[in-house]
């Protein structure tokens, strides 16, 4: 089940000599060093690394709307991204761009970086974040010295672990008092398991420890927090938004980007979550311009969280919406419990004689319905 969720699955240039920006046409003069983890090994099999569909996405904005970019970590060189789907749009597009994948593969070393070349950090997320970016020194003098110029600091998902170590001129950590968020405890519960326990930290706690104002939505639903400079976003779906809200934060308009797939079905689940019945129907009626699996995944993990009823059986539309297309009998369990729960035995019951019916050998579904029929 993990495994299907991988659309969920979360930045930084040096600069010793400054590399040309790419892009497609300069109609803007300010320039993003983006800082990624340097943490990552072997895709995330030994160690995790940044996260390529944050850095992607982030970029693509940057590129359309002129700016110059460059890459930074904190030991330089290549950077290993944790594992993603070359085939995604975004991703295949940034692949295919030689001049990023150049500096991708010879980032700049935090520590050679010249700050007053740039107007705003970009920290791309990932659980490799968390790992390095909190402690290297160089990011921290970085950040300080490009905020306190009146540039612009953003991060996003594990990102903002940069920052829990950032204090100003004055002594006062850059947090402290700012509205600010990054990867929630929830989010981390579910879907952190692999790393969090090897973290120093949780990214929730920590920021609230020194000072900020910690504000999220449901997990992984768009959330920035804009606060003057700082710019803070909570999760992998935030990354677009947080890169618009870092150049308005730069006084720039804003050419938008079209929307992803995964986009627009997690801002319909956000509607439908809030109580706009439609937009479930616009999801169900538009197979083909949002990703049905991804909508049936969310309600499998929201509802883990769902403390009332209302909530399970918003948790239970979205996973009956994917059935047919995720085809899995794990949730049709999981479909089936809920059911039952919410008080429709004649539902669960029919929910696990097809789902039995279809995969006769899985025995969560013959327990539950012995359970049940007893």
């Amino acid at each position: 089940m993990q495994r299907l969720f991988t659309q969920f699955s979360a930045f930084c240039l040096l600069l010793g000599m400054l590399i040309p920006a790419h892009g497609a046409s300069n109609t803007s003069s300010s320039r993003v060093i983006m800082v990624v983890s340097g943490y990552g090994e072997a895709q995330g099999k030994e160690r995790p690394g940044y996260e390529f569909d944050e850095f992607a996405k982030a970029y693509l904005v940057f590129k359309a709307n002129g700016l110059a970019v460059d890459i930074a970590s904190p030991q330089g060189g290549e950077v290993e991204a944790d594992e993603f789907d070359p085939k995604k749009a975004f991703n295949a597009e940034v692949l295919s761009d030689a001049a990023v994948m150049s500096k991708l593969k010879n980032t700049l070393a935090l520590g050679d970086v010249h700050p007053d070349n740039y107007d705003a950090v970009f920290v791309v997320g990932g659980k490799g974040a968390m790992f390095d970016l909190p402690y290297d020194n160089a990011l921290q003098r970085l950040i300080t010295h490009i905020y306190e110029k009146q540039g612009v600091i953003a991060a996003v998902c594990h990102g903002p672990a940069a920052l829990v170590n950032v204090k100003l001129s004055n002594g006062e950590y850059l947090v402290a008092g700012k509205s600010v968020n990054g990867f929630t405890n929830d989010e981390e519960q579910l879907f952190g398991k692999k790393w969090a326990t090897q973290f120093d930290f949780m990214l929730e706690d920590k920021l609230t420890d020194i000072g900020g104002n910690f504000q999220s939505s449901d997990i992984m639903l768009e959330h920035v927090a804009v606060d003057g400079r700082l710019v803070t976003g909570q999760n992998p779906t935030s990354t677009v938004a947080v890169a618009n809200a870092m150049l308005k934060a730069l006084d720039l308009s804003v050419k938008p980007i079209p929307a992803y797939k995964d986009e627009r079905t997690l801002a319909g689940i956000a509607e439908y979550l809030k109580g706009n019945e439609s937009a479930l129907q616009t999801i169900a009626a538009s197979p083909k311009a949002h990703q049905l699996a991804l909508a049936g995944m969310y309600g499998y993990y929201y509802l883990q969280l769902a403390e009332t009823d209302k909530k399970q059986r918003q948790a239970l539309a979205l996973m009956l919406l994917a059935r047919e297309e995720i085809n899995n009998p794990a949730l049709d369990v999981q479909i089936a419990k809920v059911q039952h729960k919410l008080g429709d035995n004649m539902a669960s019951l029919k929910t696990l004689e097809r789902t039995i019916a279809q995969h006769p050998d899985f025995e969560p579904a013959q327990a539950l319905l012995s359970t049940l029929t007893q």
